[in-house]
C-alpha cells in the first residue's frame, strides 16, 4: 500500500451506505414473512368441519378475539411501504454520491472551456471563490473544496499529471475512510447533545427496558405460569396427598392468574356482586364455605363457580360472566399441565425422602382428568357421547331404551341404519354433523414392549435393573370403525377407588399413603394378618422402615443400575468361558466354529447397539419440538386445540407413580415413546399398568397390563482367568474399595429391614 494516502471522510456520506445495507437486510425478509395475505379457504375442508350452532358461535368468538386485526394489517402494510420508500430514497442519494465522484471535470467546475489559458483559469477561480468561499454569505464548503481541487488539477504540475493519468488530482491511491454516522454527530458544536443522547439511551433507557423485562419474566415459569401459582400447587398437593377431583378443581380455580393483583388482564365489575352470588346458588357442591386461603377468596370463588357452570354447560351473561369464562378456560390447559408436573416432582422428592408424604396415583390422575373435562365442557361422570354435536340428555335417554351404548367406539361400530334409527329425532343435517365429528375423532392403537436395553439378555428382568418400556401409539380416524363390529373394544382405565367413600381427613390420608405396601417393599416375615383387620398401634412403627426402604430403593437404584448391568455382563462372560473350557477336550473343531459364530454375533450386536443409540439420540433431540397433531372438536373451548396425550406407568396395588408422565404433543400418525423405571429389588411376579390419557377427549383413555417376572440378580463375579491384575495393584485396590462400598450398602439395607 506504499504511495497511497488516507484521509478521513467527515462529510458523513458513509452513513447512507450503512443505512441502505441495513434497511435492505431487514426489509426484504420482513416483506416476505409479514406482508398480510388473505387466507384461501379450501371448500373441501369447510365441508368437513362441523356446522353445529356451537361451532359457528366459536368461529365468531375467534374472529372477534382480535378486534384490531384489520388495523394491525393496515399498519403492517403502511410500515413496509414506508420502508421501501426510504430504501428507494437512500438508493437515489447513494447514486448521486457515486456520480459526483465519477464525473470529476475541472473545466466544468471552473466553467471554462478545455482550451482556456492559465490566465482565464485563474480569473475564473478567483471569481467563483468570492462566491463559494465559506466565509461569504453565499459560501458552500463542499463546492469550494471541489473548486480548489479543480484549480489545482489545472495549475499544479503534479496534480495535473495525476488527473491526466488517474482522473484524480490526489493520485492513484487516494482513499477516504468514514464512519457510518450522520455528519451532524461528528460536528464539534453538537458534541454535548450527542453525549447527552448517548447517556440517555445507554445509561437510562436500555437498563430500564431490561429491568422491566427481567422483573416481568422472573415471575413466570417456562410454561408462562406464575411461580406463586406453582408454589401454591406444591403446598396443596403436599398437604393433600390423596386429592379428590373436586378438591383439585378448587385448587385450579385458586390459581393466581385469575387474581387481579397478580394479573392485570383480569376484569372486575360492579355487577359481579350480584351475578356471582346468583350463580353460586344455582350450583351444588361448590363448597363455598371453605375457610382455607386462597380457596376462600372472592376471585377463587368466582373462578370456581364459572368452572362449575362451564362443566355443567350453564349459559352465562354474554357481556360479563361469559367473557370471564372464556378468559379462565383458555388458561386452564397450561395450569393443569403445571399441576401434573408439580405432582410428579413431589413423587420424586418423596422417593428421595425429601418430603414425608407420597402423593397417590389418584392425585395425578385427577389432575389429568380436569383437562378433557374443561376442553369439552363436561363432567367426568357424564356420557362421552355428549361430546358429539346436537346430542343431549334426552337423546341419550331415548338411545339407552333401545340399545345401551356406553362409549364412542361402540357407537361408531354400529351399522349405519342402526345408528340412524337411534338418532331418528335428529334431522339429516344434524345427523351428518354427528357422524362427521365422530369420524374425525381419534382411534389409538396402543401397544407396549418391555426390555432391558443395558443388559446382555434384554428379555430377562433382574432385580434392580433399568426397565425400558417402549410405548407405540398409532392414530387412526374413528371412521375406520364405522359398521365394523369385529374390532375389539379398547380397554379403558379403571378407577379402583370410589371418590365418595374416600373422603377422609388429610392427616389420615397422608398416613395411609405412607403405610401402603409398595412393589419395592421387601416382604415381611411371618404370617399374614386378616384382610379386614386394621393394624395395631405397635405394628405401625414396623411398617415405616419398609417405606423408607422403598424410597431408598427408588433413589439409589438408578445410580447403581450401570454397575449392576456391568456385573451381569461380566458374570455371563465368565459362565461362557467356563463352559468352553469344560468342552475343549471333547470337540475342538466345534469349539472353533462356535467361537467364530459368537464373534460374528457379537459384531452384529455391536452394530445393532450403535444403531439403537443413534436412534435414541435422534429421538431425544427431536422430541417436544412439534406441538401440532390434529384439531379437537371442542365448541365450548374458546380457542383452537390440538390433540395431546399423557402416557405413564403406575402400580395400582400400591397406588404409586413409577415414571414421569410423558406429554405426547406430536402424534400425527405414529409415535414411539420410551418410559424407563427401576425394577423391584426383590424377585417375584409383579403387575404394573401402562396408561394412556387424552387431554382433549373424555372416554379415550386406555391401559395395558405390564407383567414382570423379576429374577434374582446374579452375584457380581470376583475372579476370572482373564482378569490378571498382578501388574496393576492400584486397580485391584480400587475394585476392592468399590466392592466394600457395595457390601456396606447391602448390610445397611439388611439392618434397616
Amino acid at each position: 500500500m506504499a504511495g497511497q494516502k488516507f484521509q478521513y471522510d467527515e462529510s458523513g456520506g458513509t452513513f447512507y451506505y450503512f443505512v441502505l445495507s441495513f434497511l435492505a437486510l431487514i426489509l426484504i425478509p420482513t416483506t416476505i414473512y409479514y406482508w398480510p395475505r388473505k387466507k384461501k379457504e379450501d371448500p373441501s375442508k369447510l365441508k368437513e368441519e362441523c356446522q353445529c350452532g356451537d361451532c359457528i358461535k366459536k368461529k365468531l368468538i375467534l374472529a372477534y378475539a382480535e378486534p384490531y386485526r384489520a388495523v394491525k394489517s393496515v399498519a403492517i402494510k403502511l410500515t413496509i411501504v414506508l420502508g421501501w420508500a426510504l430504501l428507494l430514497f437512500l438508493t437515489y442519494r447513494v447514486s448521486q454520491f457515486d456520480y459526483e465522484m465519477a464525473s470529476f471535470d475541472p473545466f466544468e467546475i471552473l466553467n471554462v472551456p478545455p482550451t482556456a489559458t492559465q490566465a482565464e483559469i485563474k480569473k475564473a477561480y478567483y471569481k467563483l471563490s468570492k462566491v463559494l468561499h465559506p466565509d461569504k454569505e453565499t459560501g458552500d464548503e463542499k463546492s469550494f473544496m471541489m473548486l480548489s481541487k479543480a484549480y489545482q488539477a489545472l495549475t499544479d504540475d503534479v496534480a495535473k499529471e495525476n488527473y491526466e493519468k488517474y482522473g484524480n488530482p490526489d493520485g492513484p491511491g487516494a482513499m477516504s475512510f468514514g464512519i457510518a454516522l450522520p455528519s451532524w454527530i461528528v460536528e464539534k458544536e453538537n458534541s454535548v447533545w450527542v453525549l447527552g443522547l448517548y447517556g440517555l439511551v445507554f445509561m437510562v433507557a436500555l437498563p430500564s427496558v431490561v429491568g422491566v423485562w427481567w422483573y416481568r419474566s422472573i415471575r413466570f415459569s417456562g410454561d408462562k405460569v406464575l411461580l406463586d401459582t406453582t408454589q401454591m400447587y406444591f403446598y396443596f398437593i403436599h398437604k393433600t396427598p390423596h386429592m379428590l377431583l373436586k378438591r383439585a378443581l378448587m385448587v385450579l380455580a385458586a390459581s393466581l392468574e385469575f387474581d387481579k393483583r397478580h394479573n392485570s388482564q383480569v376484569v372486575e365489575r360492579q355487577s359481579d356482586n350480584d351475578e356471582v352470588p346468583a350463580l353460586i346458588r344455582q350450583l351444588p357442591n361448590l363448597n363455598e364455605k371453605c375457610k382455607e386461603h386462597p380457596l376462600c377468596r372472592m376471585y377463587s370463588l368466582k373462578a370456581r363457580a364459572i368452572l362449575h357452570a362451564h362443566l355443567s354447560r350453564i349459559p352465562l351473561n354474554p357481556e360479563t360472566l361469559e367473557r370471564d369464562r372464556q378468559f379462565i378456560v383458555k388458561k386452564c390447559p397450561y395450569l393443569v399441565q403445571e399441576m401434573v408436573s408439580c405432582v410428579h416432582q413431589l413423587v420424586m422428592m418423596a422417593y428421595a425422602r425429601r418430603v414425608p408424604r407420597l402423593p397417590s396415583i389418584e392425585t395425578i390422575e385427577n389432575c389429568m382428568k380436569m383437562s378433557p373435562m374443561i376442553i369439552q365442557g363436561l363432567w367426568e361422570f357424564k356420557s362421552p357421547l355428549l361430546q358429539l354435536p346436537h346430542l343431549t340428555e334426552d337423546h341419550l335417554y331415548f338411545m339407552n331404551k333401545k340399545r345401551h351404548v356406553k362409549n364412542l367406539q361402540q357407537f361408531a361400530q354400529l351399522k349405519p341404519e342402526e345408528s340412524r334409527t337411534l338418532l331418528k329425532n335428529l334431522t339429516e343435517f344434524e345427523y351428518e354433523n354427528v357422524m362427521k365429528v365422530l369420524g374425525k375423532m381419534p382411534l389409538i392403537d396402543f401397544s407396549i414392549r418391555c426390555e432391558v436395553i443395558d443388559d446382555e439378555n434384554t428379555n430377562v428382568v433382574t432385580a434392580g435393573a433399568i426397565v425400558t418400556v417402549t410405548v407405540t401409539l398409532e392414530r387412526k380416524d374413528m371412521k375406520t370403525l364405522f359398521g365394523d363390529t369385529k374390532v375389539p373394544e379398547k380397554q379403558g382405565i379403571k378407577d379402583d377407588t370410589n371418590e365418595e367413600a374416600a373422603v377422609v381427613d388429610e392427616e389420615e390420608a397422608a398416613a395411609v399413603s405412607v403405610k401402603k405396601a409398595s412393589a419395592w417393599a421387601k416382604p415381611r416375615k411371618g404370617g399374614k394378618g386378616k384382610g379386614g383387620k386394621k393394624p395395631a398401634n405397635n405394628q405401625k412403627k414396623k411398617v415405616q422402615p419398609n417405606a423408607k426402604t422403598v424410597a431408598a430403593a427408588a433413589s439409589t437404584s438408578a445410580a447403581t443400575g450401570e454397575d449392576q448391568s456391568t456385573n451381569l455382563n461380566a458374570e455371563s462372560v465368565a459362565a461362557e468361558h467356563s463352559d468352553v473350557d469344560s468342552a475343549a477336550g471333547s470337540d475342538s473343531e466345534d469349539e472353533e466354529k462356535q467361537n467364530k459364530n459368537n464373534s460374528s454375533l457379537d459384531d452384529d450386536d455391536d452394530e445393532e447397539w450403535e444403531r439403537l443409540q443413534e436412534k435414541l439420540n435422534k429421538r431425544e433431540r427431536l422430541e417436544g419440538k412439534s406441538r401440532m397433531s390434529h384439531s379437537v372438536h371442542c365448541p365450548y373451548f374458546p380457542e383452537e386445540k390440538q390433540e395431546y396425550w399423557w402416557t405413564y406407568i403406575c402400580d395400582r396395588k400400591s397406588r404409586t407413580l413409577l415414571t414421569a408422565p410423558y406429554h405426547v404433543t406430536n402424534l400425527v400418525e405414529k409415535e414411539e415413546i420410551q418410559l424407563k423405571f427401576t425394577a423391584p429389588r426383590w424377585p417375584g411376579l409383579y403387575t404394573f399398568t401402562v396408561c394412556l390419557r387424552s387431554d382433549s377427549y373424555l372416554g379415550m383413555d386406555q391401559q395395558q397390563e405390564l407383567k414382570l417376572d423379576v429374577q434374582k440378580a446374579p452375584a457380581p463375579p470376583t475372579d476370572h482367568p482373564q482378569w490378571d491384575l498382578s501388574e496393576s495393584e492400584p486397580e485391584n485396590n480400587d475394585q476392592q474399595e468399590n466392592l466394600s462400598d457395595y457390601t456396606t450398602d447391602t448390610s445397611d439395607e439388611e439392618d434397616s429391614d
